[in-house]
């Protein structure tokens, strides 16, 4: 069995009294867009932007990111804000670049498995996000968290980002239930992502709520300050007005659960 996840003694990455929210485009576009995005997020006191350099797509004509455009544009914002970044990764050779500009390196579902750069990411001590694959069981999600683990590296967060089911009104079914069995197994905090989960923009705040009222360490979403010229995902993309009724509805929640009181 995933003998560290259930050993799992360090302190979390996510405190217990905390709700982490990571929000950005689900694609960097450009310089000025992604800093009107951070200074949005800073006012709002969140600490993480999302943004994707490289876009792994089931479609390679399907926009697939600005690659190092997309990287150097982030570092920019990052030294111009203050902000800090969640950057998915796609190869080992990129390792050196976002161990160094990088404050979160996001494992996306496709990578779930891919053991070599588990490894790798093993030996670094960065946080690691560690999403879940599309057609993974919750066993075999902890199962690649312990090949990071078992290089020495515990700044570990899963996040359940929804499995492939015979569901079409979604475009992933979120699996609600994989936080508190995660809860029940290890302290390694778990978050959710309405975005990636459902595919649509209207169930992003209820997935939400949802997930602060089941036990979530948080939640990464997409937004922009116009979806409907999002280069990529549009469709899971809320706008800003969207995502401050989101967080006046997630601490309403959190603070709540925080009192015992639903």
């Amino acid at each position: 069995m995933y003998e560290k996840v259930k050993e799992y003694n360090y302190d979390p990455l996510i405190k217990n009294d905390e709700f982490l929210i990571i929000a950005g485009p689900c694609a960097v576009e450009d310089e000025d867009n992604l800093l009107k995005t951070a200074r949005f997020l800073i006012s709002r006191g969140i600490k993480y932007m999302r943004g994707g350099a490289f876009k792994p797509r089931t479609s390679p004509y399907t926009f697939q990111g600005l690659h190092v455009e997309g990287l150097e544009i982030l570092k920019k914002v990052k030294e111009k804000t203050g902000i800090k970044v969640v950057v998915e990764i796609m190869d080992i050779s990129q390792i050196p670049y976002y161990v160094e500009n990088i404050d979160i390196i996001q494992v996306g579902a496709r990578n779930m498995q891919n053991f070599s750069l588990l490894k790798a990411l093993g030996k670094t001590n960065k946080p690691i996000l560690l999403k879940r694959g599309f057609g993974s069981t919750i066993d075999e999600w902890l199962f690649a968290t312990e090949y990071i683990l078992n290089e020495g590296n515990p700044n570990i967060i899963l996040c359940e980002r929804g499995i492939r089911t015979f569901e079409p009104m979604t475009r992933n079914t979120l699996d609600i239930s994989s936080v508190p069995i995660i809860n029940g197994i290890t302290k390694i905090p778990v978050m959710i992502d309405p975005s990636h989960s459902s595919g649509r923009s209207d169930l992003i705040l209820p997935l939400s709520n949802a997930a602060a009222a089941v036990g979530a360490s948080g939640i990464m979403v997409e937004i922009h300050d116009d979806p409907n010229f999002a280069l990529s995902d549009k469709d899971e993309t809320i706008d800003f007005n969207t995502f401050d009724e989101l967080l006046d509805s997630v601490k309403t929640i959190v603070n709540a659960m925080k009192k015992k009181t639903i």
